[in-house]
């Protein structure tokens, strides 16, 4: 299979995946318009196929189809790319120059009939997967201000109707899904706080409305990008729908300098024929073989020590905490905020990275040897884009931080924002890092990210800022091999595709509230897998909600994904001590299948396959009295296969499991009952 073709009279390329197709063509004037997104096509069809629906009047632009709606003509959609030429000029007037195709990546060529401007539009398709790859790169040889450079724009096919899927949330309640229909309008989702956003994520997915978990074809698409962004999804009134999007929000310009290029992040896009969960497996299939830098191993399980003892750091107490994590089985030991700097509180250290001299009179040397020696590897909690003003980096560099001259500096959580656009303070930074790496024995950084952007007085900070953490990101794993990194931003406020390329998992919220996580984590998974998705079990009653909740519980929840520990250990009985210690040795048994395999969401719970094992984790919350409960129908199992159950030694047919259920009987008498069931294919 050829993952690219073309056919020359009709100029019509044909990009294929192992299960769907996608085509686009140029039209009369040279602009590329979309054709096609969906099961597999050949070349001849897709060259068959009608450039487009015909305009009904003259107030009827058009342009909803184009591979990239620019401003020129009768286009009246959301623009992809608005673009001012000196003397004030817009629009682009597109001249197709040539184009390439190299295995799976494609690329067009174009420059404008009337100023010097070349533009690309680049796509790439893998023979592993079905999602394609889309960005733009831009090179103009005369001063221009770029008002909206988006990634691509995508068009699906018509339908009667349409329902659009996305996640919505805040701080403490991030991933909320959303089912609606779009109506015909633009629908825009964004960031305008220089991270990701709790409050969105920057993905979609659209159908016809009759899509299900299991069924139903869905079109969808995730930037990666980990600042500001926007996706704007149209439904216009001739019943044509699709989207637009890339990095930064609107209002934002950028100035370009003669030759000087510019070059989106990847927007992707995926097709599937199988429903939401469908998507989902292929978005992870994707996330694990062409975004993760180490995707195949297994992540440890974690102890943190924040939740226990916040701000109260010292080398006496994390040596405690060292030694019952040890003792319940975790495999790193993070030391969070606080053991820094004259950091006793969010009001005062940051900036300031050294260990404090009072909490750790020799360094921190003493407790990373004590945490090797229970058998652990070390972590740290670091904020590196982040600056108290009751700091020594603050009192030497007022400048650093980002302001507008005159103007007040807003303060959230007593800290601004150090400007990474600025060379001298991505220098510092990445400096600092990697000393501290090289100077300790330091397994894992913690990287957080307490507040959003404010008083930005250069609208090239907001891109060159996340350009800057990804440059020290890759530079300190290119210089420290063995170093993993979580990406958080005051809980779920970073979790993309861009930051995924390089870090190993992400902090999904500091909600930890085990029945408020089932939502959460059912968000996160639309498009994330869980081989990223941190996890911790924390204390009861819950520090953030206060919901009392079994131990069990807690622990059954965070097993769906990368098993971590937060609690104040101290504080736990012997028996609870015990009983966590038996319930991490079953994680780290079923840690492959939960990690590596594919995942199926079910009604109450979620199944995982890997190679002959399947594993299933099941809840159930407070439900009213006579409610019934519905059998957990497993899926992707072999209907001829014989499952045993590890535990109980029962077996189990595939097509009864798929057809009539798992035979679960959940405690009626508990608020918060949960179940997990280890399945062994039979040869």
């Amino acid at each position: 299979m050829r993952s690219v073709t073309f056919d020359a009279d009709s100029r019509t390329w044909l990009l294929r995946t192992p299960a769907t197709s996608y085509a686009l063509r140029l039209d009369a004037d040279d602009v590329p318009v979309h054709l096609y997104w969906g099961p597999v096509l050949t070349l001849e069809q897709a060259a068959s196929l009608p450039s487009g629906a015909r305009r009904v009047s003259s107030f009827d632009g058009g342009g909803a189809r184009d591979e990239l709606v620019t401003e020129a003509g009768a286009r009246f959609h959301t623009p992809s790319l608005q673009i001012a030429f000196p003397g004030g000029v817009r629009g682009v007037d597109w001249r197709f120059k040539a184009y390439e195709a190299d295995g799976g990546h494609l690329v067009l060529r174009f420059a404008d009939a009337h100023e010097p401007l070349e533009l690309e539009l680049h796509y790439r398709v893998y023979d592993d997967g079905d999602v394609i790859e889309r960005w733009t790169r831009l090179v103009c040889q005369v001063p221009v201000t770029l008002l909206r450079c988006d990634s691509a724009a995508w068009s699906v096919p018509m339908r009667d109707g349409y329902r659009l899927s996305h996640v919505a949330g805040d701080w403490g309640a991030e991933n909320q899904l959303v089912r609606a229909d779009l109506t015909t309008a633009e629908t825009t989702l964004t960031s305008r706080r220089g991270m990701t956003s709790h409050a969105a994520n920057p993905w979609v997915m659209l159908d016809a409305g009759d899509a299900t978990e299991r069924h139903g074809e869905v079109w969808s698409g995730a930037l990666a990008w980990s600042g500001s962004w926007r996706i704007t999804v149209t439904r216009d009134p001739a019943g044509r729908a699709g989207w637009t999007g890339g990095f930064g929000h609107e209002g934002l310009s950028w100035r370009l300098e003669p030759g000087q290029e510019w070059v989106t992040p990847v927007f992707a896009g995926l097709y599937s024929a199988h429903g939401y969960g469908g998507a989902s497996r292929r978005w992870h299939d994707y996330v694990t073989k062409h975004v993760l830098p180490e995707p195949d191993e297994l992540r440890p399980v974690i102890y943190n020590s924040w939740e226990a003892v916040g701000f109260d750091v010292g080398e006496a107490g994390q040596k405690e905490l060292a030694a019952l994590a040890a003792q319940v089985g975790t495999e790193l030991f993070v030391m969070d905020d606080a053991w820094f700097g004259g950091r006793t509180s969010d009001r005062a250290g940051l900036g300031d990275w050294w260990p404090n001299p009072e909490r750790f009179p020799g360094g921190l040397a003493p407790l990373i040897d004590e945490v090797h020696r229970l058998g652990m590897r070390f972590g740290l909690w670091v904020e590196p884009e982040m600056v108290n003003p009751d700091s020594d980096l603050y009192r030497a560099h007022p400048d650093w931080v980002l302001h507008q001259p005159g103007r007040p500096r807003t303060e959230l959580r007593n800290q601004l924002v150090l400007d990474l656009s600025k060379p001298e303070v991505a220098d510092w930074a990445h400096k600092w890092l990697h000393r501290l790496v090289s100077e300790h024995e330091i397994d894992f950084l913690k990287w957080d990210c307490n507040r959003p952007f404010t008083e930005v007085a250069d609208d090239r900070a907001w891109i060159g800022h996340v350009r800057a953490v990804y440059a020290i990101l890759d530079r300190l794993r290119a210089d420290h091999p063995h170093l993993r990194v979580e990406a958080c931003a005051g809980g779920g406020g970073r979790t993309d595709l861009g930051i995924l390329a390089r870090t190993d998992q992400v902090w999904t919220s500091d909600n930890t509230d085990a029945f408020d996580r089932i939502a959460i984590q059912r968000g996160f998974g639309q498009v994330y897998p869980a081989r990223v998705m941190a996890a911790w079990v924390t204390d009861s009653p819950n520090p953030i909600t206060h919901r009392r909740t079994p131990l069990a519980f807690r622990f059954h929840i965070a097993m769906a994904g990368a098993l971590g520990i937060g609690g104040d250990l101290p504080r736990w009985s012997p028996e609870e001590l015990e009983q966590a210690a038996a319930l991490v040795a079953v994680y780290k048994d079923i840690r492959p299948v939960v990690q590596l395999g594919v995942q199926h969401r079910l009604p109450y719970g979620v199944q995982y396959a890997h190679e002959d094992r399947v594993v299933v984790l099941a809840w159930r919350g407070p439900v009213r009295h006579g409610t019934p409960e519905p059998p957990l129908r497993l899926e992707g199992l072999d209907p001829l296969g014989r499952y045993r159950d590890e535990d109980t030694g029962v077996l189990h047919h595939g097509a009864v499991l798929m057809s009539g259920g798992l035979p679960l009987e959940l405690p009626r008498d508990e608020d918060y009952a949960s179940a997990l069931v280890r399945l062994r294919r039979e040869a």
